[in-house]
């Protein structure tokens, strides 16, 4: 299966689907991202949160597979944030990973009460000057935070992994992205399996003839998001990247957006608000 790219502002390119592997054991991760590779993923996401850089790290050193036809990304653990902090931190994951860089790095919280994410962004900025990093950028991050860090930096980010999915659009993150030229990438793409019963979403799947989560996946990707669905299943992992021999009519697309429900489809944390522990230790 090969999945298009799209291009960051700084010329990467980012294949539009990948693999998430948030909670998936360490101990079970190698072989989950060793079945995606052999499907065609060639886009793994993980965090240092996450516990499983290293199981990430032996897959792709199992798979053969050349480094410069993988897209590598991890994320700064929150407890990590800081100038001299974060740059130990990313070599401490460079290890886990066994990598000689990584595609893309992220900030995984902005974690405004702690007032640290333009410091440690500027930590980000030498990394990807290093070389050590081909892009950077952000997650969770909401307008206000962007705002801020493209005002006080220079690298303006090429990414911003946010939550994203029909009954959770997040349509204001999304146009100050498009307004920076940030690439929004979607997280929980599925809501988490919440979003694929709404009878909008089965009844566009019937009529295709496709799964409600490619259904799903196909409108974020049909707007130019990047997903990362998290599968252990080998059968949806494969459903989940054949997302490109079919499309949505405009009608089908509105039917879906239409399924937007605002702050009450949030699944996760309010980046505003949420806790400097997230992904701490």
């Amino acid at each position: 299966m090969t999945v298009p790219s799209i291009t960051l502002n700084n010329g990467v390119s980012i294949p539009q689907v990948g693999l998430g592997v948030f909670q998936v054991p360490d101990d079970e991760t190698q072989a989950n991202v060793e079945k995606a590779l052999e499907l065609g993923y060639r886009h793994v996401d993980t965090a240092a949160g996450y516990y499983n850089e290293a199981g990430v790290g032996a897959a792709l050193r199992a798979s053969g597979l050349p480094r410069e036809d993988l897209f590598v990304t991890t994320k700064l653990r929150n407890g990590d944030q800081g100038f001299d902090q974060a740059l130990t931190a990313f070599e401490n994951s460079r290890r886990e990973l066994g990598l000689d860089y990584v595609d893309l790095y992220l900030i995984h919280w902005p974690v405004p009460s702690k007032d640290l994410y333009v410091e440690t962004w500027k930590a980000f900025e030498k990394l990807l000057e290093e070389g050590v990093v081909k892009a950077i950028g952000v997650s969770n991050f909401l307008p206000e935070h962007l705002d801020r860090l493209v005002s006080e930096t220079d690298v303006v980010p090429a990414v911003n992994q946010v939550e994203v999915h029909p009954t959770f659009q997040q349509a204001d993150v999304q146009a100050k992205c498009r307004e920076l030229g940030i690439v929004v990438e979607a997280y929980s793409p599925l809501g988490r399996g919440a979003d694929l019963d709404a009878p909008a979403v089965t009844a566009v799947a019937t009529d295709i003839g496709v799964t409600p989560a490619q259904v799903v996946l196909r409108w974020a990707v049909q707007q130019g998001i990047v997903v990362i669905p998290k599968s252990m299943s080998a059968e949806r992992q494969a459903t989940n990247i054949d997302l490109f021999s079919f499309e949505l009519s405009d009608e089908q697309m509105a039917q879906v957006s239409a399924l937007e429900s605002g702050v009450s489809g949030r699944l996760g944390a309010d980046p505003a608000t949420a806790a400097f522990t997230q992904f701490r230790s």
